[in-house]
């Protein structure tokens, strides 16, 4: 049996300061990395769209939540990108308030993909926000960008290099290229399985 695949993606809407309330109650799971992660081209290739998150040429752009519907079961959480030095003071810690404000007390919340890149590894406001998500008891899966920039063996040990930083299982660090697709499909089904019904049949 061929593995379940992301059908049915709408944009449902965004939030741009603490509080707001997401457009309704799903279940969500979050995507976050660095302004120059390549987040928005790698939510592209995971939900198979072109063009349902915007990719900017400008770092830091993206100031708010943006959530997508996925097959009207749960939310993909599209969260401003973090660490962006040039951006002024106050835009910083308008990003930070509300990033901690959706994560934190979220029972809607099922997990959340971290996405580093490949070529530069783990930086220190990666750690800031794993810090936070392990204060909160939010589950992470790490995901590598731009991997296709390094070769076979570099590749390699960019994944053996974070899982060591980092203490985690081979499972938990997924190596991903939104440019050839490397990795999609597994990001894909990690996704979707921690929405799979329980065994008694409920969502």
């Amino acid at each position: 049996m061929s593995p379940p695949r992301i059908g049915q993606v709408e944009f449902a809407g965004a939030i741009g300061r603490p509080g707001q309330a997401p457009p309704a109650a799903l279940r969500q799971v979050a995507i976050a990395g660095r302004s120059n992660v390549g987040k928005s081209s790698l939510v592209n290739a995971v939900v198979g769209r072109k063009k349902i998150a915007r990719v900017s040429g400008t770092p830091g752009k993206t100031r708010e939540i943006n959530f997508y519907s996925i097959d009207d079961r749960f939310y993909l959480v599209d969260l401003p990108g973090y660490g962006f030095a040039r951006a002024p003071e106050s835009v910083r810690d308008a990003w930070k308030r509300l990033i901690e404000d959706f994560l934190s007390d979220n029972d809607l919340l099922h997990g959340l993909v971290l996405l580093l890149d490949a070529r530069r590894g783990v930086q220190d406001a990666d750690r800031q926000l794993l810090d936070y998500l392990s204060a909160n008891d939010i589950p992470v899966l790490v995901a590598l960008t731009k991997i296709d920039k390094l070769n076979r063996s570099g590749q390699a040990r960019a994944v053996a290099e974070v899982r060591k930083q980092l203490g985690l299982p081979s499972d938990q660090v997924v190596a991903t290229s939104a440019r050839t697709g490397q990795g999609v499909a597994t990001l894909q089904e990690s996704l979707l399985a921690l929405f799979e019904p329980t065994p008694e049949g409920e969502a």
